[in-house]
This record gives structure tokens, C-alpha cells and sequence, in this order.
């Protein structure tokens, strides 16, 4: 892998003082005035009834989780909290959730699971909140605990990625029968920032790693990490924010009753196919 982005900052050196099309879909995937998650959730969902606290620390600001009706069935919705203003913005993390924010979307996944309501997940973090606090609360253990016991509810599961989708902040939200992403979303282990920090201690080739990581929806697609690509309207959601709520409300819709069709075993079986055939590549001899 690390040869790769080295390989891929020399092409992009090629480049330099254009814009990268990765880099251009990072840019909208970040615009401010794109729909957020809890938009998604009050367009899509009605009677929204939000669940607070993990019953061990706190109420997480950045995580939203809750029971609602989907075209008049019962169903949980999660997702991650972001905020508008700057005030909003540091007190939700900036949409990087603690330890006790994984845990209470759990919490009501089990719920869910309990009662047969299928599960909808919204995604648009660069990651989980790295703080020392956090750490110190056993920030790897819950994302580890949502992988694990995502990996085996009972109930239909669909994920869908409005933004970023960064890190295991982002997967312990997508162990999921469906993990669909909107067309100028990116989903990556790290940001460009991160990665071009880590690689060639400079955050300014942010451009080459974006290039490198392969993160953009099409990307992640031929690589089989998601399982549908939802379209955009023109310029991006921020642009038409009624259409990208009716465009994902179909493809919900389309996959849900797909997933009811099937029977349970068979779609656990496929969903655990599913994240074991990540990452598996195959070298032709």
C-alpha cells in the first residue's frame, strides 16, 4: 500500500496546480451546505422518537438513535450529529462521536433487533473522536463491540454513507446487509490530510493521497466495500436538497424490500460473505 501512494504522489506531482477529480468530490462530500444525517432522518422518517445515553457514562451530542416509522412501519434510525454553527459544530465533535455514542446506537440496534424493526444507518464523520478522554473510555472496544454484533442482528440493515466516511468510526455504523453511498461521498480508513501526513510528513499533497486511497463512491464500489451508488442531483445535494432526499428514499425503499424478500439465514450468510471478500485481491499467474 505504501508503495502505491508513493507511486500515485509521483503521477500527481505531474499534475501539480490542478485539481484532482478525488479531490473534487472530497470538496463536495465536505460542502457545509450538504444535507447532514439528522436531515436525511427528519425528510425520510416520521415520528422520531431519539434515544438518549448509553446507561454506563453519558448522552453522546454527536450520535443520534431512535425508533420512527418508514413509509408507516416501525424501524431504528442512527446517525452521527455534525451541528450547523461553530458553537453547534464543538459541541457535537464535529461529528466525531465518543465511545458512549457508539454504545447507545447499539443499545437501540439490539432494541430493534428485539422487535424486528429493520435498522437504517446515516454516515458523515471523518472519524471517531480521537480525544484522551475517549481512549480512556475504551473507544477501540465499542467500535469493536458495534462491528461484532452488528455483524450478526437478525434484522434487515442498511447503511448509507451522505458524506465522509472515515475509519473505524464510520464501519462500527456499516456492518450492514446494504452499504450504499451518494455519489460525491468518500469512504476511506483515513482522511487525505491524515494519510499524506503519515506518508510524506506534509498535509499540502492532500490531493495525491486522495488520488491514492481510491476513496471516492466509484472507487469503493469496483472494489466491493459498498453495494449501490445513490445518484446526486446536479452540483451535489446542497444544490437540490428535495431530490436527494427523494433519490435516497427510493433506493432505501428498493433495497428494504429487497432484503425482506430474502430469508434469514440466507441474508446473514450473505452479509458475513460480504465484509469476509473485502480487501481479498487475487494475483492472475
Amino acid at each position: 500500500m505504501a508503495e502505491e501512494i508513493s507511486r500515485a504522489a509521483g503521477q500527481g506531482a505531474a499534475a501539480v496546480g490542478t485539481v484532482s477529480e478525488a479531490w473534487k468530490k472530497t470538496e463536495l462530500a465536505r460542502h457545509p451546505q450538504r444535507p447532514y444525517p439528522m436531515d436525511y432522518i427528519e425528510a425520510l422518517f416520521t415520528d422520531f422518537s431519539e434515544i438518549h445515553g448509553d446507561r454506563a457514562f453519558c448522552d453522546d451530542a454527536a450520535m443520534t438513535c431512535g425508533m420512527a416509522r418508514f413509509d408507516g412501519r416501525p424501524v431504528l434510525v442512527v446517525g452521527n450529529l455534525k451541528g450547523r454553527t461553530l458553537k453547534e459544530r464543538v459541541h457535537r465533535k464535529f461529528g466525531s462521536p465518543d465511545p458512549e455514542g457508539y454504545r447507545k446506537a447499539l443499545r437501540g440496534m439490539e432494541l430493534a433487533n428485539k422487535f424486528g424493526h429493520p435498522v437504517f444507518t446515516f454516515i458523515d464523520l471523518a472519524g471517531a473522536n480521537p480525544g484522551i478522554g475517549a481512549e480512556e473510555r475504551g473507544q477501540g472496544e465499542a467500535i469493536a463491540r458495534n462491528l461484532l454484533e452488528m455483524s450478526r442482528l437478525r434484522v434487515p440493515t442498511i447503511a448509507t454513507i451522505t458524506g465522509e466516511g472515515g475509519s473505524g468510526g464510520a464501519l462500527a455504523l456499516a456492518v450492514a446487509d446494504r452499504v450504499l453511498i451518494l455519489e460525491n461521498a468518500t469512504y476511506s480508513v483515513i482522511s487525505p490530510e491524515g494519510c499524506a501526513s503519515i506518508m510524506w510528513k506534509d498535509a499540502g499533497k492532500r490531493q495525491q493521497a486522495a488520488e491514492a486511497l481510491r476513496y471516492t463512491a466509484q472507487d469503493v464500489r469496483e472494489l466491493g466495500c459498498v453495494d449501490d451508488i445513490i445518484p446526486e442531483p446536479a452540483g451535489g445535494t446542497q444544490e437540490d436538497r428535495a431530490g436527494a432526499f427523494a433519490m435516497v428514499g427510493d433506493c432505501l425503499r428498493t433495497h428494504l424490500r429487497q432484503l425482506e424478500s430474502m430469508p434469514v439465514a440466507e441474508r446473514l450468510d450473505q452479509r458475513f460473505q460480504k465484509f469476509r471478500n473485502i480487501a481479498m485481491f487475487y494475483t492472475a499467474v
